[in-house]
């Protein structure tokens, strides 16, 4: 009819569109938006716990905090932990703990008498049972926290506490006997320098934690958001990095970090990126240990000390020098000193 609107065509090719989306849209299943809601939760916990681990890894503190924040809100939300993501929630949790280990005033449990680090130790524990391949570095890890949740209390002077700790932290194996005996040895003299805690610092439980999230990342490098992430970013040209393909590196790299902490003592700063340099192994932790050596007047081997440096080595093997002074009965010794004692005695032998 004369005056009749006329339609353009691409009014005509849009009607076509969006009769043909209605259709398809209509055909679909019905899809349950809880399904939906937890299978993206899922992957964005991935993605968080990523982000929480690499952060971690490169010692980039706003960013761990902010991805921390993330993370927990998400597992806040979790009616239940699904299976398959027990292993995301539990390194999450023990991050968090760990990144808070020396700060005393903080709670993550119900019952006050629990720190952080001592938190954190319950959640290792649950990623133990999570994985059996890994038993090497879960006792190393396992080891280093126990010690500095008593190291902690012994720096603050909280010597009551730290004795009551050390009851609820080891059993009356025989496998914890040697290691309750010295710690409990470090709360009587109440120095938080004696060689032991020198040896196995806090420093040392980050790095060892460091190694434990790179395995973590190079498993879980097929995240889904991280590749969808990455192909579009590939796409728009906006970067020419992907992200599961970038290495967890130590703060070396972190440059507006570390600007942010130039206000620090020198002496602070050079510690600090020594340790991040050195601290990847327990040879490299023994040569700290030369300097305490040599600041201590001489003392005579006993042939009970001997024998338990003997005993050492046949269990542990020559060169695990850490690990024996640990599990060995030794009056304030260093591993260094066990080394250059196993020395002689070998060439006494000869």
């Amino acid at each position: 009819a004369e005056g009749a609107p006329v339609a353009a065509d691409g009014d005509s090719s849009s009607s076509s569109v969006s009769s043909s989306v209605s259709s398809s849209v209509s055909s679909a299943p019905p899809v349950a938006v809880e399904a939906v809601e937890t299978v993206a939760a899922e992957w964005m916990l991935e993605f968080a716990c990523s982000c929480l681990c690499r952060h971690f890894a490169e010692q980039s503190e706003a960013e761990f905090w902010r991805w921390r924040d993330v993370a927990q809100a998400l597992i806040n939300g979790l009616s239940q932990i699904p299976p398959h993501q027990k292993k995301t929630v539990y390194l999450c949790q023990l991050l968090i703990r760990i990144a808070q280990g020396k700060n005393l005033g903080l709670q993550f449990e119900n019952d006050q008498r629990i720190s952080p680090l001592e938190s954190a130790l319950s959640f290792w524990t649950l990623l133990e049972r999570e994985e059996v391949k890994l038993a090497k570095l879960h006792e190393d890890i396992r080891r280093l926290i126990q010690i500095q949740i008593v190291a902690v209390h012994v720096e603050n002077r909280y010597f009551k506490e730290a004795a009551e700790v050390l009851e609820r932290l080891f059993t009356d194996s025989e496998s914890d006997k040697p290691l309750r005996v010295k710690l409990a040895t470090v709360i009587k003299t109440k120095d938080p320098y004696v060689p032991l805690l020198q040896s196995f610092n806090y420093s040392l439980l980050i790095s060892k934690v460091k190694s434990y999230i790179k395995l973590f990342i190079k498993e879980n490098e097929t995240n889904f958001l991280i590749q969808e992430a990455t192909k579009h970013v590939l796409s728009k040209g906006l970067g020419t990095t992907t992200l599961q393909n970038r290495p967890v590196e130590d703060n070396e790299n972190d440059k507006s970090d570390l600007k942010k902490k130039k206000r620090r003592c020198s002496g602070q700063k050079s510690e600090k990126s020594r340790v991040l340099q050195s601290l990847n192994n327990v040879h490299n932790v023994e040569k700290k240990e030369v300097s305490l050596a040599c600041g201590r007047r001489r003392q005579r081997w006993t042939q009970e000390e001997d024998l338990e440096l003997k005993l050492g080595v046949k269990e542990f093997g020559v060169g695990n020098w850490a690990k024996i002074l640990v599990h060995g009965n030794f009056n304030n010794r260093t591993s260094v000193m066990l080394k250059d004692r196993w020395r002689t005695l070998s060439k006494i032998k000869q």
